[in-house]
């Protein structure tokens, strides 16, 4: 009976691990992997929440390898994913290579030693000249081993309320600051804290993006206009809004979809008044009715890079070439809306990118085209604590 019980235990986890090499076989990263998971998943009925929840991790830990140990065969590098990416024993491992699975908890360069001359951990990220200066490059490109938390960002006057929500019902978390909270990612407080009303689902660094500007502001001592001009879903409004003494608001997106759906999440949030309009930034526009603003926020569209800790996929199937094509296109985008800032106004500038192109060099351009100054310039790295990594740069339009 014991013997047949671990045939069968033994039979399910390589069927997992099949099932894993199967569906990565077929994924050629032409759309997030989330959603194209749920599809397959869907297509095939088979699969229990826990068979679901197997599967899934096999392929992150596939993913996580980054572009390491790209030429040996797929079960393999799943495997070996799986190696990685645990720091504790795990099933799957246990059945399947019980030599790995009592190593788990050795450091990460000590397993990658284990695996061979065909695991380099400079091969999970193979972009390190293209990188900011003040990046640590081993911490980061061991961060996509490990898999990001989740953060959520208290609103004023929530704070004792969702607290005290979480402690009612065991979820366990992990404050920071006042106001920032983290779990483990698959933590579900959807049917516990409202969204956007109680607490705004944010990386932890996202929330700090608007702390340099924040003390400029305040020292206006007056009423003042701001443009979230590439606005997507409205986070950094709400937290201007938070954060901010009261304001003005103006957003702006290329797509009328999802100024739909920011609308939306502002009437959660409480945000009523407030202008809107659908611009495409890559382009001159004629914005006679808006502006001139004391501070545009731009938080352009960029390659991701910091925040592929929650998407790896996006790492397999990065071309290094996206560089210069998102460099550009943030270029055109501040030319374009610097024009609607007032002097003696402020650009903040926003990636959620790593690579020096997209945020020192942007910069630079600004300096060196427009009568700007830069006030502040920071990397907010999130590698070393589960979080995304992003940059920030406020500018002073001088008069």
């Amino acid at each position: 009976m014991t013997i047949h019980h671990s045939r069968l235990t033994l039979s399910r986890y390589h069927s997992y691990l099949n099932s894993a090499k199967t569906i990565l076989a077929i994924y050629k990263g032409e759309e997030p992997f989330s959603s194209y998971l749920k599809k397959k998943f869907a297509e095939n009925k088979k699969y229990g929440s826990k068979d679901r929840k197997q599967i899934s991790h096999l392929c992150y830990c596939f993913f996580r390898l980054g572009k390491m140990a790209m030429n040996i065969p797929a079960e393999e590098r799943i495997m070996a994913g799986l190696f990685l990416c645990s720091d504790r024993s795990n099933d799957i491992l246990e059945n399947i290579r019980p030599e790995w699975n009592e190593k788990v908890s050795l450091s990460i360069e000590k397993k990658i030693a284990l695996l061979g001359p065909s695991f380099l951990l400079a091969d999970v990220f193979p972009w390190k000249e293209s990188i900011g200066d003040e990046i640590d490059y081993q911490k980061f490109s061991e961060s996509f081993l490990v898999q990001p938390d989740l953060f959520i960002r208290l609103r004023p006057g929530k704070e004792d309320k969702v607290l005290q929500q979480l402690n009612d019902n065991n979820i366990p978390f992990k404050a920071i600051g006042k106001t920032c909270i983290a779990f483990p990612n698959a933590t579900k407080i959807d049917e516990v804290v409202e969204a956007d009303k109680e607490a705004v689902i944010q990386d932890y660094k996202s929330q700090q993006t608007l702390e340099a500007v924040k003390e400029e502001l305040v020292k206006l001592n007056k009423s003042f206009s701001v443009w979230d001009s590439c606005a997507a879903s409205g986070g950094k409004s709400i937290l201007a809004k938070d954060i901010l003494p009261d304001f003005d608001l103006t957003v702006s997106d290329i797509r009328e979809s999802i100024l739909s759906n920011l609308e939306k999440r502002f009437a959660r949030a409480g945000i009523i008044r407030y202008k809107s309009f659908v611009a495409d930034l890559s382009k001159p526009f004629t914005g006679n009715n808006y502006g001139p603003f004391d501070l545009v926020i731009a938080d352009v569209p960029c390659s991701g890079s910091g925040t592929w800790g929650r998407t790896p996929e996006q790492i397999c199937y990065f071309d290094e070439s996206m560089i210069d094509k998102y460099a550009s296109l943030q270029k055109k985008i501040i030319s374009n809306v610097i024009p609607y800032i007032k002097p003696g106004g402020f650009l903040l500038y926003i990636t959620c990118s790593v690579f020096k192109k997209e945020n020192e060099e942007a910069v630079a351009f600004v300096k060196e085209q427009f009568n700007f100054e830069v006030m502040t310039q920071k990397l907010l790295a999130g590698y070393d604590m589960k979080a995304d990594t992003l940059f920030t740069a406020l500018l002073k339009k001088q008069s």
